[in-house]
């Protein structure tokens, strides 16, 4: 069965541009998988520890008939080879995936929860989430339109494409 799930993509090291680029080509590699939508690209202030480079983020929708299990085990294999290493809590990162709905799965499992638990609070998730699925319904929550306004006080900025994009 083919479902949509929505992926969360940041980087802050290591070019993260490139890193954020190379992931979102990696989604529509993936075993029973192709790219639906991606955002564009957002500049964002890391949460949490704050002494860190600022994060490309992006996200993307796949079209996967992947379990939910075995879609994040793929997302963090795709990390690993991006050199991904957790040395702490919201640590710098040379590429973060997060599953961050799928179809309309609401649960909660050891090393698994969906809707990803703390997308409602992320403005980085937010803006590029309504920028390519703006009725987008987050199972349990509601509209994710209506949860922008609380993540008011978070700088993201929107990137403009790259040059040769531009020129294409």
């Amino acid at each position: 069965m083919k479902v949509t799930a929505t992926v969360g993509l940041g980087a802050n090291l290591n070019d993260p541009v490139a890193q954020v680029e190379y992931a979102l080509a990696e989604l529509d590699r993936l075993p029973g998988t192709r790219l639906l939508a991606r955002s564009s690209l957002y500049a964002s202030a890391p949460v949490g520890y704050v002494d860190q480079p600022d994060f490309i983020n992006a996200v993307a929708q796949v079209e996967t008939h992947l379990a939910p299990r075995a879609l994040l085990a793929a997302l963090l294999d795709i990390e690993h080879r991006h050199g991904r290493e957790r040395s702490f809590r919201n640590a710098p990162r040379t590429l973060d995936l997060d599953l961050l709905l799928y179809g309309h799965a609401h649960f909660h499992e050891e090393g698994l929860t969906l809707p990803h638990p703390r997308m409602t609070e992320r403005a980085f998730v937010l803006l590029p989430l309504l920028e390519i699925a703006p009725d987008t319904l987050i199972p349990g929550r509601g509209r994710a339109a209506d949860w922008l306004a609380a993540c008011a006080n978070q700088l993201v900025t929107v990137l403009p494409p790259p040059a040769a994009a531009v020129n294409a």
